[in-house]
């Protein structure tokens, strides 16, 4: 046809009829780390509940359930975060006991 549109397709206004498909980008989640406090002799167990709630953000059960397992076992999952989640509590936390002179520690692990 030579009606001085040249190639393009009237359906839609695309050139030549090819449909090209969006490709769709894979979003990869982020690893997780557990954040794990350690058993002291000196930290007070109401510190640690305390630390729990405000930083960890657990109800008083589950910080106090926590708490119960740092004690007997001698560690206790905290919560399961991406990396700089995990390490942003962790340091929040090791400022806290320090701040209050208490020695409590804390690691992060492969969850």
């Amino acid at each position: 046809m030579a009606d001085g549109i040249g190639d393009q397709n009237t359906a839609g206004g695309q050139t030549g009829g090819d449909v090209k498909e969006r490709v769709q980008g894979k979003t990869k989640e982020p690893a997780l780390y557990g954040v794990v406090l350690l058993n002291d002799d000196y930290t007070p167990m109401q510190f640690v509940i305390d630390v729990l709630e405000a930083v960890f953000q657990k109800s008083p059960a589950e910080a106090y359930r926590i708490m119960m397992q740092v004690h007997v076992n001698g560690r206790g999952l905290a919560g399961i975060y991406p990396w700089e989640v995990a390490e942003t509590k962790v340091d929040t936390l090791m400022t806290q006991a320090r701040d209050a002179g208490y020695p409590l520690q804390a690691t992060i692990e492969d969850a």
